[in-house]
């Protein structure tokens, strides 16, 4: 299925992306697709999404098909890079470790309307490592330079990085200092630091989530001793005001599976960190209703209602009723034939009740 509905303007990237950083949502293998970049947008306009990552070599192997006339090639690529133009400001976050197919991606990306590319080098799951690419990489950091270097080359758009204090044994502050100068030197726009190690062995990638210690103080002297580069930190941030105290520091701040699992915590965000009051705050049924409109032309190209009411789960929580309420929208949505009505009635539904 091939889904085009807003064709990006080409002078939004620089517009939107202008202090983005400030507060991120981090990218997130079968969370972070489109549709919950969407509701994202119904919480925030100015905070900065990520697409899940996308390995730059299946992109090659897509766009080689597509041209050749395989539809089903054009479809593979529309779900690995398509969006929606109301996802702005939004990066591509890439995979891979070969320099000339992530320069290929990267002008993929330009063309497609993205603000931003940015390399994973933080993955340690097994799959990933197998490929050579994600948080192994922080082991050779010259190569990973390459790649930004010829990222940078292809596209005019930002590069950046997503990484680790370290990995395994190699956890040292010397080691992450280097790893950062090198790949800044490259042409790294910003470096995104998950404030944890990895370990490559022995742990699974959820576990790399939370057995590691937090290191935020090895982020900030990171800061402190390299001024001039643009650090946002990952990695444990639950709320906003930890988030605040975070950009006393440092330039941005990063949350993951506290926006996924609880998105209107976040409702505040643009006003409380990016000063910017021109939008309602966020409730339920607002965050419902706002996507009515692009489930319709979802459903209209042919998709499945259940790709977006599924991210709807967490947008109740701790009411009463709230499991009533996830319930019904789930038999609802699951059928093959729902459309935007069962939207409209499950926001009917949370407006009666004033959430």
């Amino acid at each position: 299925m091939v889904v085009t509905p807003h064709q990006p303007d080409p002078t939004a990237p620089e517009a939107a992306l202008a202090g983005a950083h400030r507060f991120s949502v981090a990218p997130m293998l079968d969370y972070t697709d489109r549709h919950f970049r969407m509701l994202m947008r119904q919480i925030s306009r100015r905070s900065l999404l990520y697409t899940e990552m996308v390995v730059a070599q299946a992109l090659h192997h897509c766009r080689l098909a597509a041209r050749s006339g395989d539809a089903r090639a054009q479809a593979r690529l529309e779900r690995l890079i398509g969006f929606d133009g109301e996802e702005h400001p939004l990066a591509l976050q890439l995979g891979g470790d070969d320099p000339g197919l992530l320069a290929e991606a990267t002008r993929m990306a330009a063309d497609r309307g993205y603000d931003e590319v940015n390399l994973n080098v933080g993955c340690p799951s097994e799959k990933v490592q197998k490929g050579r690419f994600g948080a192994c990489l922080m082991a050779d950091p010259d190569q990973v330079a390459r790649c930004i270097a010829a990222m940078a080359a292809a596209s005019g758009l930002p590069v950046t990085v997503k990484h680790r204090i370290g990995i395994d044994e190699r956890d040292s502050y010397a080691e992450l200092l280097q790893f950062v100068d090198t790949v800044a030197a490259a042409g790294a726009s910003r470096f995104s630091v998950h404030a944890r190690k990895a370990w490559l062995e022995g742990l699974d990638p959820k576990q790399n989530r939370t057995i590691p210690p937090l290191r935020h103080d090895l982020v900030h002297q990171l800061k402190r001793e390299r001024p001039a580069l643009t650090i946002e930190l990952n990695g444990g941030l639950q709320d906003l005001e930890s988030c605040r105290q975070q950009l006393q520091v440092v330039d941005g701040v990063m949350v993951g599976r506290a926006a996924y699992d609880h998105p209107l915590r976040w409702a505040t965000v643009d006003r409380e960190l990016f000063a910017d009051n021109s939008q309602p705050l966020a409730t339920a049924s607002t965050v419902v209703r706002g996507l009515i409109p692009y489930a319709e032309r979802w459903c209209h190209g042919g998709g499945r209602l259940w790709a977006i009411a599924r991210h709807l789960v967490q947008v109740v929580e701790g009411v009463s009723g709230a499991r009533h309420w996830r319930r019904d929208l789930g038999s609802a949505a699951g059928e093959r034939s729902a459309g935007p009505e069962v939207l409209e009635r499950a926001a009917r539904q949370l407006e009666e009740r004033g959430l």
